[in-house]
């Protein structure tokens, strides 16, 4: 496993009396890509903000490769960030707009045209030096921002919401591109978004946040199948959440019926969320369901369709590749895996913490 390169370590950071972060402690690891992700005001681009210098937490601190840089400025830290708005010189050219951190580092002209001709190749603009980026689409443009920081050989890169301007085929593209990218470079990224298919198609590691606290660390899969919390499980994808009562081990209630589940530990007759994704629903000639419902609602999605079901008075979103007709009366099964039992939190600021590392 590759080593820590990166610590934040009980870090803090309010405005105006708002705390953004409360005792943030997270690592990211060398050749890592780490997603932040969360709604707007969860903290993520603070988060990354103070990785980059730009902020300075009102306490606690950041190693970077074993080396305490809380206070060291943006420019001295072996780190560059692509910005949503990319923040091109319209008045240079696509080459010049490359240099320009090289210039300052005092670099020679030959190795200035080399690093030029070495990065356009790598974003697939080669033969793009001497264009204006006035002239550009959004997704050049954005390639021109990130050649302008691998330039400068950083051990990481930090890029906030970089696809948020695009159009939704573009950005899926950028997002091999940058996993392409990240896999020739070999250096880290960091990356924020509130784009849960963005965080799930590119991350190896997604740290889910939500008011200034970490709920979930995991892999694309673990978070998406084993959400930790019901924030989680309502943010990442479409979720059934339902009230339950685990009745023993691997035996919940739910919707007035009881279903056999693989979960352990949660104690006897104990109030519980349920969670249950739209696609591992089964609908089932009604005698044969666990529970009956009947479908009120019908959307056709392209690869799915997707219903709702009245059952026992809770709406349950199911996503199908078979059409079931509105007012139908359906079976509705669930195998034991795909349902998935969390505690419940005790308080509303439980609930904001979620889970803790």
């Amino acid at each position: 496993m590759s080593k820590k390169l990166i610590d934040f370590i009980d870090i803090c950071k309010s405005y105006d009396g708002m705390n953004v972060l409360d005792q943030l402690n997270l690592y990211i690891r060398e050749n890592e890509f780490l997603t932040l992700l969360g709604p707007s005001g969860c903290g993520k681009t603070t988060t990354l903000r103070i990785l980059g210098g730009f902020e300075s937490p009102d306490s606690g601190k950041v190693m970077f490769d074993g080396a305490d840089i809380t206070n060291v400025p943006p420019n001295k830290r072996a780190l560059n960030t692509v910005f949503q708005k990319y923040a091109l010189f319209t008045h240079m050219t696509i080459a010049e707009n490359i240099a320009f951190g090289l210039k300052i580092k005092n670099k020679t002209k030959a190795y200035i045209d080399d690093k030029i001709r070495y990065a356009l190749k790598l974003v697939n603009l080669d033969g793009f030096e001497n264009r204006s980026p006035a002239l550009l689409s959004g997704g050049q443009q954005q390639r021109i921002a990130i050649a302008r920081a691998i330039v400068n050989e950083p051990k990481v890169l930090l890029l906030d919401e970089p696809l948020g301007a695009l159009d939704l085929k573009l950005r899926q593209d950028m997002q091999y591109e940058l996993i392409r990218l990240k896999n020739e470079l070999g250096i880290t990224f960091v990356y924020v978004t509130h784009d849960q298919e963005e965080a799930l198609t590119m991350s190896d590691t997604i740290v889910v946040m939500n008011q200034g606290y970490i709920q979930q660390i995991g892999t694309p899969e673990d978070i998406y199948n084993e959400p930790q919390n019901a924030f989680v499980a309502d943010f990442i994808g479409d979720s059934n959440i339902i009230d339950g009562i685990m009745v023993e081990d691997r035996l919940v209630e739910i919707l007035g019926a009881r279903f056999p589940c693989v979960d352990e530990g949660f104690g006897r007759n104990k109030p519980v969320d349920v969670v249950i994704r739209p696609e591992d629903i089964d609908l089932v000639e009604p005698e044969k369901g666990t529970i009956t419902g009947r479908v009120t609602h019908l959307i056709f999605k392209g690869v799915h369709y997707e219903m709702e079901v009245m059952a026992n008075g809770f709406e349950l979103l199911v996503h199908s590749t078979d059409m079931v007709p509105v007012g139908q009366e359906v079976g509705i099964s669930v195998v034991p895996f795909d349902i998935q039992i969390m505690n419940k939190p005790e308080s509303e600021d439980e609930e904001a913490v979620g889970v803790e590392e």
